[in-house]
């Protein structure tokens, strides 16, 4: 008699890899896998279309603009009435960002602020941040980059921004925070 157990053994294990590899390859087809590598993409366009436009902002129109060291940016920051100052920079950040192409616009909002370094005579620093612009309060939801831009601001010809200092040159970071809605 030829011992039958051994056939019957190999069968139930040739069966039971074959339901482990089909319902593995189900469970892998009916998932998706997310990486955060797909969001950081749309990040890195936001964010250089971001500072693309402070940039654009911070560069001088014309030569006489050059030679006296203003630009856009500059200007709209110097400006004493901080509702005025807020108009300015919404109006024209929201010009340079919100268009893509010919198309219709984007729903690109943002957050604006500008930080100075103040120095007092006992030797500590502190930081002052002052918001600048808006386009919709931030809620905590949303996905944000940053964008910056460095400005040297001369203060013998406007009214100090961030307080007195000694030096008349004062370096003023302005960060926007971006998100799409």
């Amino acid at each position: 008699m030829i011992n039958s157990d051994g056939q019957l053994y190999t069968i139930e294990g040739f069966a039971a890899a074959l339901i482990m590899v089909i319902t593995a390859f189900l469970v892998l087809n009916a998932t998706s896998v997310y990486t955060a590598g797909d969001t950081h993409i749309n990040d890195m366009q936001l964010e250089a279309l971001g500072t693309d436009a402070l940039k654009m902002m911070g560069t001088p129109i014309n030569n006489s603009e050059s030679i006296n060291g203003n630009n856009t940016l500059r200007t709209i920051l110097e400006e004493p009435n901080s509702a005025i100052k807020s108009e300015l920079f919404r109006t024209k950040y929201i010009e340079l960002v919100n268009v893509n192409g010919t198309d219709s616009k984007q729903d690109i909002q943002f957050a604006a602020s500008y930080t100075c370094r103040n120095s007092s005579p006992s030797g500590k620093d502190a930081m002052e941040t002052v918001p600048v612009s808006y386009s919709r309060n931030i809620t905590g939801g949303e996905h944000t980059v940053r964008a910056t831009k460095w400005i040297i601001m001369d203060e013998t010809k406007v009214s100090p921004i961030c307080g007195s200092v000694s030096d008349p040159y004062r370096a003023v970071l302005v960060e926007v925070l971006l998100w799409r809605d």
